[in-house]
């Protein structure tokens, strides 16, 4: 094992971050944009939408550990995980690409063009994201060190999130001269080749430094050693609460502004609309919050930060149920503050997955670092995928009509899509946090003991 616990140059810390970026150019977009790209543009129905969703995740359930296991098990020459992040990145930009390409079709070939693009795109993205996560934790032996890597990750990430929130529409609309179709497909076209390049740049600027001396373990006893991680098992649904949450507030996004606050499209600022600057100030907010992280970790217990800030935004998410549509500027103001509040939780949680690696191998002397952030991703996608299969619902239920003017009962639902129900969601993910029973100190102890042992 190696003891290289110096501080990480701004250059490496940098160049990690920009792996995220890479993954929200695509990651981002569907947040915010896939479930009304396919109701909207493609034409699907919402129901189809959240059951395909739903169903496609069967296959993450199998592709996720799997591909933490291989990446776990990988040897060569750059390491166990950069490898993914050079080869894998071509078939992620590709697919991603696909997704929007949208060809003329029946609807039922529609249906299955959707199922298999996502489908592929999906298991691209298991390929470069779980050994691109899994690099954090073998990028340093310090926790410390990790904390401040995942603060430049999302960052990175951040900004990345602005760009697409931002720009997204107003990008389509310039390129598609008005075509929705053409847009959205040159838009997409643009972040893949973005996308690709900026993995190849995390590969060539990052480094793995920690490298367990331990034998050659069988899958069933790494897949035990995962079960008996109790921290790990609160973050699993944690995640799964959390990016449900996160998934039904982005997917509603587009449709609240422009159903319930009736934003048409017309520029308020410059090319951007209403939708677009409320994104793009609420991303402003996310990177805001995360600036605080350090100072916020030198004060707090990352547990006790992740349950209060987690609360707070679950609190500022629910108040949008009340604002009345006419209220555009104090829903601005909502966003930003509830996004600050949230901003520091992504760097937490990941610092806190490389926690669990480490407590993994101090508990039972196995390392399965891959495992831990794969299973992790699993969540993190299942939870994603819960949430936009249930926006499909909602939307269906209350009786949602693509580009029409919709009822009383339809904005209703929009409305708790945007508020009550992703707000529930954040407050049983921070619930779900209480259990997780690992402190900074004990963090500490598990660092100083596993320095020992090596």
């Amino acid at each position: 094992m190696s003891a290289d616990t110096h501080s990480l140059k701004f250059q490496e810390k940098l160049g990690y971050g920009l792996g995220d970026a890479a993954s929200n150019f695509f990651f981002q977009t569907f947040n915010l944009f896939l479930l009304y790209y396919y109701t909207d543009v493609f034409g699907l129905a919402p129901a189809a939408v959240g059951t395909m969703f739903l169903v496609t995740k069967i296959i993450d359930a199998v592709s996720d550990p799997a591909m933490g296991l291989v990446a776990d098990r990988t040897e060569s020459r750059w390491g166990k995980f950069r490898p993914y992040l050079l080869w894998a990145a071509i078939p992620y930009g590709f697919f991603g690409f696909a997704m929007f390409f949208s060809p003329e079709l029946s609807s039922t070939a529609k249906l299955v063009y959707a199922y298999a693009t996502y489908t592929l795109m999906m298991l691209a993205y298991t390929a470069v994201n779980v050994p691109y996560s899994a690099l954090m934790g073998v990028i340093s032996p310090s926790s410390t060190e990790r904390t401040k890597v995942a603060a430049y990750r999302f960052i990175a990430a951040f900004a990345a999130g602005w760009l697409i929130a931002t720009f997204v529409t107003p990008l389509k609309n310039i390129l598609g001269g008005g075509d929705e179709v053409t847009g959205f497909r040159l838009t997409m076209g643009l972040f893949a080749l973005i996308s690709i390049a900026l993995f190849w740049i995390c590969f060539a600027t990052t480094k793995e430094r920690v490298h367990p001396e331990q034998e050659h373990s069988h899958i069933r006893s790494d897949l035990r050693a995962l079960l008996g991680n109790g921290p790990w098992i609160a973050l699993f649904f944690s995640a799964i609460f959390a990016l449900s949450n996160a998934a039904i507030r982005a997917g509603s996004t587009v449709f609240y502004f422009k159903y319930y606050v009736g934003d048409d499209g017309t520029p308020i600022f410059l090319i951007f609309d209403k939708t677009a600057v409320f994104l793009s100030l609420s991303m402003f907010g996310l990177i805001a919050g995360l600036t605080m992280t350090d100072a916020l970790c030198r004060r707090f217990d990352k547990r006790h930060l992740m349950i209060a800030l987690t609360l707070g935004n679950a609190v500022a998410m629910a108040l949008f149920f009340i604002i009345p549509p006419d209220q555009y500027w104090l829903m601005v103001a909502l966003g930003f503050v509830g996004s600050v509040i949230i901003g520091p939780t992504p760097a937490l949680v990941w610092s806190m997955y490389a926690d669990c690696a480490d407590y993994g191998e101090w508990k039972t002397g196995q390392r399965t670092t891959a495992l831990v952030f794969s299973a992790a991703q699993f969540a993190q996608k299942m939870g994603l995928a819960i949430g936009a299969g249930l926006s499909g619902y909602i939307l269906y239920l209350f009786g949602f009509v693509a580009n029409q003017v919709q009822s009383a009962n339809s904005i209703t639902g929009i409305k708790l899509m945007f508020s009550v129900f992703p707000a529930t969601l954040a407050a049983l993910s921070g619930a779900a946090i209480f259990f997780y029973r690992l402190s900074d100190d004990k963090v500490k102890q598990i660092e100083r003991e596993l320095s020992e042992r090596r």
